[in-house]
């Protein structure tokens, strides 16, 4: 415990070190919006709220390079008044398999449900060739599988193109298997050095993505049902920084960068109203 104590005290010197090079004061909602249906301020120090979020672990997807750990503090925490999610260069073997990197994936599957409605999360990305940070939600049904169970990808960015910000959708009819995903690159210059706001205004025909208030892309329901439009079911949210990979690997790992962190301010949602 002691030990789990003094990481989490280091790590609140890390964060509160990045927090003043990069203006971290949060933006409190309008004046006229009400309270949020849900929200994570992430103002107690420790574990991430185990009522909120829960853990991918292992080797999830897209042939990445990192393995993702469960309760760890060293790669999330809250701290700071910040969530902290850390992806480290080291050595790691657990469930059989040996990997070079660690790093973590939380989700909100089993806690909170988002469908329709404003999904907010305010957030400072971890940055260099090979990291890949994502705040990006999945539809609860997987019966079907990916992607007819829907993919929003509220934010994506790949350290290897340090000025861009990514929005997308996947659909069976519309994905990047296919090529036909739909989507958004916004040049960004301080996409890694400063906070923003990434929103989304999930309505029943369309989706609309936000950069600090500025729409940048919208995504209408075409009304042809669930292979372009599977965005009427809940969703759950995942935030996580991903190491190589299909994508944010193409031109490999830098491993000088090490450790990488993304922090989340807050997440709020406003469940839209019947």
């Amino acid at each position: 415990m002691n030990q789990i104590v003094s990481g989490w005290a280091a790590l609140s010197v890390a964060v509160a070190g990045l927090s003043a090079l990069s203006g971290a004061a949060a933006a409190d909602p309008p004046a006229d919006r009400p309270a949020p249906t849900w929200a994570d301020e992430f103002e107690a120090p420790g574990a991430p709220d185990p009522a909120n979020w829960g853990y991918e672990t292992g080797f999830v997807r897209n042939k990445e390079a990192q393995f993702y750990t469960r309760d760890r503090p060293e790669n999330a925490a809250v701290a700071g008044g910040h969530l902290v999610i850390t992806a480290a260069r080291e050595p790691w073997r657990e469930q059989g398999k040996e990997a070079a990197y660690t790093s973590a994936s939380l989700v909100t599957r089993g806690r909170q449900e988002f469908r329709y409605g404003r999904l907010e999360v305010r957030a400072k990305l971890p940055e260099g060739r090979g990291i890949w940070p994502a705040i990006w939600l999945l539809g609860t049904d997987k019966s079907k599988g990916w992607p007819a169970c829907g993919e929003i990808d509220l934010m994506e960015y790949v350290g290897f193109d340090p000025h861009s910000l990514h929005f997308n959708i996947h659909t069976p009819a519309y994905n990047h298997v296919k090529k036909t995903n739909k989507g958004r690159k916004v040049m960004v210059q301080d996409a890694a050095h400063d906070w923003h706001i990434y929103a989304l205004e999930w309505h029943p025909d369309r989706l609309e993505f936000f950069l600090d208030g500025a729409g940048v892309f919208t995504f209408k329901n075409e009304g042809t049902g669930p292979a372009a439009w599977p965005f009427d079911k809940p969703h759950y949210l995942l935030l996580n920084v991903a190491v190589g990979g299909g994508w944010g690997g193409a031109k490999g790992i830098d491993d000088t960068i090490f450790p990488q962190r993304m922090l989340v301010d807050y997440v709020r949602y406003w469940e839209a109203k019947e």
